[in-house]
C-alpha cells in the first residue's frame, strides 16, 4: 500500500527533538520555528511532558466517556484558571477541525438558526462545515458546499452592520480567528471585534473565537481576541494544547445549557490527551510562558521591522508574519537548507514564525542573523 499523496514535503527526516532544535536523520541540528504548524507550545520532548505521558500510559491510557475521567475535571479546572474563565464549560474533542464543527453545531442548536458568518482569508479546517466556512474553494468539495454561509470583508465594519440588519434574525453565528494564520498574519481590529460582540449581542447570534492556531497564549494572552477587551461566547483551541498529542476543545460560556448527546465524540478528552494538555498547561503557568511569548515576540517584532527589505512585520507576541517582497522568494527555502531553520509560510511570500513559547532571546538572535544574511 501506497501512501495517498497530498502533502508536498521537505525531503527531512526528522530523527530526534529537544526544546526549540530538532535533528535530521544525518545528525544535522535545526532551529524550530514553525512547531509542526504551531503544534508545539512547551518545546519538544519537555520532561515534564514526557513523564506526565509515560506515567499514565502506565495506568490507563483509554476508555470512552461512558465512564468518569477524574482528568477531565482536572484539565477543565487547570484550564479555566489559566485562561482566566473559570465560568466557562469545556467540552473535549481531537482536532480544530472537529473544535470549530461542534462550535458551529452548538450555535445552531442554541439560536435555531442556520447562517454563519465567516471572513475573506480565513481557514477554519478541512471538514464539512470548517471547510465551508474556510475561504479556500480549492479545497471546499462540492458535497462541502453550504448556501447558509456568508463570507464577509476582514475588519470592514460597515459590511458587517449590514448584513445584520439585513439577515440578523438568521445568523446562528460569526465566526473568526483572532489572526488569521494561513491568511497571512492578519489581526482582527479591536474595534472589529467589538462590533462582532455587540451585534451578536443584539441578534442573539453567538460569537466564536477560532483560537485553534492563534491562541492557547502564543501572542502572550491565552486567546488572543481578548485583547479587545469583550469575551467570546464559544472559544475554538487545538494546536498548542497537547504539544505534538492530538487534542482539542471548545470553551463555552456560561449562558449554553448542556443536554445528554448534544455533542459527542469517541477519543475526544481520554485520559493521555488529558495527561499531555495538563502537563502544557502547567509548564505554561509554572515558567510563565505566555509572557516570555509576549517578551521575546515584541523583540523579535521590533527588530524585524528595522529591515528595510521587509514590506510588513505582522502578528502579535509569537505569531510573527514576515511580508517579502517576490525578489526575496527564496528566503524561507534558504533558511531551512543554507541556515537550518524551519519556519512556515503564506501565500504568496509571507514567512510565517511559530516557534514554542519558550524560544529564548538567543534562539530569536540567531534567526534575526540568518535572516539578516539572506535578505541584504
Amino acid at each position: 500500500m501506497n501512501l495517498f499523496d497530498v502533502y508536498p514535503l521537505n525531503d527531512i527526516e526528522i530523527a530526534k527533538a529537544q526544546g526549540s532544535h530538532v535533528w535530521d536523520a544525518n545528525g544535522q541540528q535545526y532551529l524550530d520555528l514553525y512547531g509542526g504548524h504551531a503544534v508545539i507550545s512547551i518545546g519538544h520532548t519537555h520532561p515534564h511532558y514526557v513523564g506526565r505521558l509515560t506515567d499514565q500510559l502506565g495506568k490507563v491510557g483509554f476508555y470512552s466517556n461512558s465512564v468518569k475521567i477524574p482528568l477531565q475535571v482536572q484539565l477543565a479546572e487547570k484550564l479555566g484558571q489559566v485562561s482566566g474563565k473559570p465560568a466557562y464549560q469545556l467540552f473535549l474533542c481531537n482536532s480544530g477541525a472537529e473544535a470549530n464543527e461542534n462550535a458551529l453545531k452548538l450555535a445552531s442548536f442554541y439560536n435555531g438558526r442556520k447562517k454563519v458568518i465567516a471572513f475573506k482569508g480565513a481557514f477554519h479546517g478541512r471538514t464539512s462545515l470548517a471547510v465551508a466556512v474556510t475561504d479556500n474553494p480549492k479545497i471546499v468539495a462540492p458535497v462541502n458546499e453550504n448556501p447558509h454561509v456568508i463570507f464577509l470583508p476582514h475588519n470592514n465594519e460597515v459590511a458587517l452592520e449590514e448584513t445584520f440588519k439585513a439577515q440578523g434574525n438568521e445568523i446562528a453565528a460569526v465566526i473568526i480567528e483572532g489572526i488569521q494564520g494561513v491568511g497571512g498574519i492578519k489581526e482582527a481590529s479591536k474595534s472589529f471585534l467589538q462590533k462582532i460582540r455587540s451585534l451578536c449581542d443584539e441578534y442573539n447570534a453567538v460569537y466564536i473565537a477560532d483560537s485553534v492556531q492563534c491562541g492557547y497564549g502564543r501572542t502572550g494572552l491565552f486567546y488572543s481576541h481578548d485583547y479587545a477587551g469583550v469575551e467570546a461566547d464559544v472559544y475554538t483551541m487545538a494546536k498548542g494544547m497537547g504539544n505534538g498529542f492530538p487534542v482539542a476543545g471548545i470553551s463555552i460560556a456560561p449562558k449554553f445549557k448542556p443536554w445528554h448527546g448534544e455533542l459527542g465524540t469517541t477519543f475526544g478528552g481520554n485520559h493521555l490527551a488529558c495527561a499531555a494538555a495538563l502537563a502544557v498547561l502547567e509548564i505554561m503557568d509554572q515558567d510563565q510562558l505566555m509572557k516570555n511569548a509576549e517578551e521575546v515576540g515584541n523583540y523579535l517584532i521590533a527588530e524585524l521591522r528595522k529591515f528595510e527589505q521587509v514590506k510588513e512585520v505582522r502578528g502579535r507576541g509569537l505569531m510573527i508574519g514576515i511580508e517579502l517582497p517576490e525578489e526575496l522568494a527564496h528566503v524561507k527555502k534558504d533558511l531551512l537548507f543554507k541556515h537550518f531553520i524551519f519556519t512556515g509560510e503564506a501565500k504568496p511570500n509571507v514567512i510565517r514564525l511559530l516557534p514554542a513559547l519558550n524560544l529564548t532571546k538567543a534562539q530569536a538572535d540567531e534567526f534575526l542573523t540568518a535572516f539578516g544574511k539572506l535578505v541584504k
